[in-house]
């Protein structure tokens, strides 16, 4: 909920992108904004030839408070990691500057149309996502044209029983979705908050999930996905000791680690969440048990990992109402 900016600068902007083409490109451009947001806004379209789009804009002088804020969390990071061991077991400058780099990508919008364009590849003729259409002739780094979907707030979907969607079928293809994108495809939707995730109900005993924003993606290297897939085996499994050693053979804790004793400690963690119904397991309670764990552990925090914590999370949040 950010006020909107002026459609004016709007026009000059989607002009400034596409040049003479922004007056021959559309019928019409709704200049009141359907949605405004820190980053962007879009504006309701018509093409030439009467097809139905959005129009995303970034926000003027956005880069410059960025670069201030970034700067600033630079700062404090660096000061940080030179006072505390827990600053420096954190990682926080290499988690600012994996920050850094990926809110930068997310301001250009040429870079979030290829994205798109990737992720509605990945899923082409799937039941479980439909990713929009972009025209690429008509994007630029400021400016994204997607067709314009129709769908229902995954948060309305959620509260509002009347709309007759099977939301377990939903949640199946929420978790499948997820793994397929990090596991298959290694190319996942990484800002998967509520404002993102729209829901096709034209047939309510056939959802299917609709993503927007492609603006943060997320990948893993192979390692890394070996390790997890590895990790999450053995959870499910609740192979607590594989845990342990996967944990030290990836350098995720340090050699020295008492591999029985951090076995026995994640058990302990672990097996109250493993006794309740799976609708009452929080993932974020059990990621912040874990994480007063690793701290006993002197784990370090993974940056390349947190898109895929905070996308978990998200997940959770969608599948979980």
């Amino acid at each position: 909920s950010v006020p909107p900016f002026p459609a004016t600068q709007a026009m000059d902007i989607i002009r400034r992108n596409l040049g003479a083409a922004a007056d021959t490109a559309f019928a019409h451009i709704d200049e009141t904004p359907l949605a405004s947001a820190s980053i962007a806004q879009v504006h309701a379209a018509r093409l030439a030839d009467g097809t139905a789009v959005v129009i995303k804009v970034v926000r003027p002088d956005i880069r410059d408070s960025i670069d201030e804020t970034v700067d600033f969390l630079r700062q404090v990071a660096s000061r940080l990691e030179q006072r505390t061991a827990t600053a420096r077991r954190l990682r926080l400058a290499e988690i600012v500057a994996d920050y850094d780099s990926t809110i930068h990508a997310e301001l250009d919008l040429a870079r979030e149309a290829r994205n798109t364009a990737t992720l509605r590849a990945n899923f082409a003729h799937s039941p479980l996502l439909y990713v929009p259409r972009v025209y690429d002739a008509l994007c630029g780094p400021d400016i994204l044209v997607l067709e314009r979907i129709n769908g229902i707030p995954i948060s309305r979907v959620a509260a509002d029983d009347s709309l007759g969607v099977d939301k377990a079928l939903l949640a199946d293809r929420g978790v499948e979705t997820f793994f397929r994108q990090v596991f298959v495809d290694n190319f996942f939707h990484a800002d998967m908050h509520p404002g993102n995730v729209f829901v096709d109900v034209s047939d309510p005993a056939d959802p299917r999930y609709i993503a927007l924003d492609c603006a943060i993606i997320g990948s893993l290297t192979p390692t890394d996905q070996d390790y997890l897939a590895r990790n999450l085996v053995a959870f499910f499994n609740r192979d607590f000791a594989g845990v342990a050693r996967l944990h030290v053979q990836s350098g995720w804790v340090p050699a020295t680690t008492d591999e029985a004793e951090f076995a026995r400690v994640i058990e302990a963690v672990c097996e109250p969440h493993f006794a309740r119904p799976l609708g009452e397991i929080s993932f974020g309670e059990f990621l912040s048990a874990l994480f007063r764990t690793a701290e006993r552990f002197d784990m370090q925090v993974q940056p390349q990992l947190v898109l895929l914590q905070k996308t978990l999370l998200y997940v959770e949040g969608q599948i979980g109402r």
